[in-house]
């Protein structure tokens, strides 16, 4: 299946400075995998029965790395609707907690809601079964962890910049990367040809996506958050 995500602005690359740009762009993504970037209208004339999602003034590029995933999914809790406590995490809410089952359906609901911020990838390290089998099954990327190329505090892989803490006030604790990090810091990648169709839709700002403004995210080719 063709489908022809279309946006005000398209970053195919906002780590690097230098890449272009395409104002009234769009991503041609075929089954999971990206397929054309480029101008909408030379993309739309070229595939007539591609399916259209078009995303009106919203900026869209790779989605976002959330660099904190060991202490948002093994240390802090991610309530149920049906406690009546909210959907933010518990800071060390799972500390001492020794209920596998529990530890992965909070792991599930975090990582559900951390798509919600147009996050698609995680980095762990991930030390508990039950969290490692939730990322896995979540479609996110899950990327390296302490201590290895691409984790916490260190260089991230070739052509990304560095991953580390959001530094503002009880951000380690928020969902959402963009609280201490600039969309170029966060982003996950870029938007290439026959690469993997991971990216997110973002109200726009005035120096990128705002915090809390992912208004659609998509994994492997397929729409896994619209807000509403």
């Amino acid at each position: 299946m063709l489908t022809l995500h279309r946006a005000a602005l398209v970053l195919p690359d906002p780590a690097d400075p230098t890449a272009p740009s395409h104002v009234d762009g769009a991503v041609l993504v075929r089954d999971a995998l990206v397929e054309a970037v480029g101008p909408y209208p030379e993309l739309a004339a070229a595939q007539p029965t591609a399916r259209v999602r078009d995303w009106g003034d919203a900026l869209l590029g790779p989605g976002l790395r959330h660099p904190d995933g060991h202490r948002l999914l093994e240390r802090a809790y991610h309530p149920d609707p049906r406690e009546e406590l909210g959907d933010a995490p518990v800071p060390d809410g799972l500390l001492g907690e020794a209920d596998e089952a529990r530890c992965g359906a909070s792991a599930r609901r975090g990582l559900q809601r951390m798509l919600g911020f147009g996050v698609t990838a995680v980095a762990g390290p991930f030390e508990r079964a039950s969290v490692r089998t939730a990322v896995a099954r979540s479609g996110l990327v899950a990327l390296p962890g302490a201590g290895t190329a691409g984790s916490v505090g260190s260089a991230g892989p070739v052509g990304l910049p560095p991953v580390g803490l959001p530094g503002a006030v009880g951000a380690v604790w928020s969902l959402d990367p963009l609280v201490g990090l600039s969309f170029a810091e966060a982003v996950h990648g870029r938007l290439v040809v026959g690469g993997r169709a991971d990216f997110a839709v973002f109200a726009p700002g005035e120096d990128g996506p705002r915090a809390g403004g992912c208004r659609a995210a998509v994994l492997g080719g397929r729409l896994v958050f619209r807000r509403r």
